[in-house]
């Protein structure tokens, strides 16, 4: 495949990422810039804390559809690759649409975490996993409410639950899943210190929680 394609391609993918949903909503539905509020980042968590469930939901959408768009491109690809080389290009532009919403050109280089983008991705590329994934997530936010401690360890189980419960040998996911793990426990280092300092913000679940 020509490299002008890729070019091209991780472009438009890294383009798509950087759509900044959870500030243009903020912005135009309520008048605020999500980045000066709760923890500061433009992405789903912030949004249910600051700005409630409804507008979380549509943000948290967006931001899978990000990463599950980027992946798609790799079928405008036109090119005959081998299926190694087309997971590799998946996993490229899915990557690019990461860094989009980390780094948004349309907002000033300040957005989020990733972490619903990255969902969008692996839900694409690994869809059994990706629900075992979840099934992780939403137990541990069931059980603690901590959604940044359920994002860790879903993204903790992620390699394992690949690997070696669903027996999946294609190394470059696998490289991918590990850099998942990874990248969830950096951009959760303030995170994890107020856990440990019990700092940390619970979501409401429930109508009649009381914090």
């Amino acid at each position: 495949m020509e490299n002008s394609a890729i070019t091209i391609l991780i472009v438009f993918a890294y383009l798509i990422g950087s759509i900044p949903s959870a500030v243009w909503l903020g912005k135009r539905f309520y008048k605020i810039d999500i980045r000066e509020f709760g923890s500061g980042n433009a992405g789903a968590t912030n949004t249910f804390r600051v700005l409630g469930k409804k507008a979380g939901i549509v943000v948290l959408v967006c931001d899978i559809l990000k990463g599950s768009l980027a992946v798609l491109l790799a079928n405008f690809s036109f090119y005959q690759i081998s299926s190694n080389q087309f997971v590799n290009l998946q996993l490229a532009l899915g990557i690019s649409a990461v860094v989009g919403h980390v780094f948004p050109v349309f907002a000033g280089f300040r957005g989020g975490k990733g972490v619903a983008t990255i969902l969008g991705i692996v839900i694409c590329l690994t869809p059994i996993t990706s629900a075992l994934v979840l099934i992780v997530f939403l137990t541990v936010l069931i059980l603690t409410r901590y959604v940044s401690l359920s994002s860790i360890m879903a993204g903790i189980s992620y390699p394992i639950l690949l690997k070696f419960i669903l027996k999946n040998d294609n190394q470059t996911l696998f490289i991918f899943s590990i850099f998942v793990s990874i990248l969830l426990v950096i951009t959760h280092k303030k995170n994890i210190s107020r856990l440990l300092k019990k700092q940390e913000s619970r979501v409401k679940l429930f109508a009649n929680s009381k914090d």
